[in-house]
């Protein structure tokens, strides 16, 4: 294995496409890792209300493909246009193992779609019970509530008369503490757990889409990279 000699023109049609469909990934794989990198970071808060570890477990998966999808695109297009062979079985093989981690990844993101509101709304009316002992648990519950201007799993009943400030809007540009109020005008009327469904499903779509898509782009990588070596001599 070593330098390929001067290729026809078909090898030379394969080896800059090649070149082409990585750059297409690499693009890719910083837009997935990109992606990743912000629900972590912004969607998180979520996670102890979800009552299953699918949704933080694609995102993890997204992140680390997402990088590693980047290098190997690099040394991908750096393999074609020199022509080696060991940088290319190389490239094939770590991009196969990718693109399998990657479309589970992927996989698991709709699955979480699919099944979020049940495994959601059990973890909901177990957790709220325990809002005044965990302090994780009290602080996932506030994010939420004020993230996504909810009150309650179904609605403000479900705090039992302890309303928690997080549920309270604005009055007058400055937020007061609900149980300053007789009247339930200032309190957040929307159920966390039909908001909560509805933001977890947009997101789950966009980190499923992205790695499934991404997935199915590294199989030119794959397909061109196996047509180059087998023409280098």
């Amino acid at each position: 294995m070593g330098f390929g000699s001067e290729m026809d023109g078909c090898g030379q049609f394969v080896k800059y496409s090649m070149f082409i469909a990585n750059f297409i990934i690499f693009v890719g794989g910083i837009t997935v890792f990109g992606i990743g990198i912000w629900t972590l970071m912004d969607k998180s808060f979520i996670n102890e209300l979800l009552g299953t570890n699918l949704f933080m477990g694609a995102v993890y998966i997204i992140i680390i493909t997402g990088a590693l999808v980047t290098l190997t695109a690099f040394f991908g297009c750096l393999g074609a246009i020199k022509e080696i062979k060991c940088m290319l079985l190389t490239y094939f093989l770590v991009l196969l193992l990718v693109f399998v981690i990657m479309l589970v990844g992927g996989i698991l993101g709709y699955v979480f779609r699919e099944k979020v509101r049940y495994t959601m709304e059990q973890e909901m009316y177990t957790s709220i019970k325990f809002y005044n002992e965990k302090r994780n648990i009290r602080r996932a519950w506030d994010d939420t509530q004020e993230n996504l201007h909810c009150c309650g799993v179904s609605s403000f009943i479900d705090w039992k008369g302890n309303i928690p400030d997080s549920c309270c809007r604005e009055v007058e540009g400055k937020k007061m503490p609900c149980k300053n109020f007789q009247t339930q005008l200032n309190i957040y009327t929307d159920g966390c757990l039909n908001a909560t469904e509805l933001f977890v499903k947009d997101h789950a779509y966009i980190i499923a889409t992205s790695a499934i898509t991404v997935s199915f782009l590294m199989l030119f990588g794959l397909v061109f990279a196996f047509i180059l070596f087998k023409l280098i001599e």
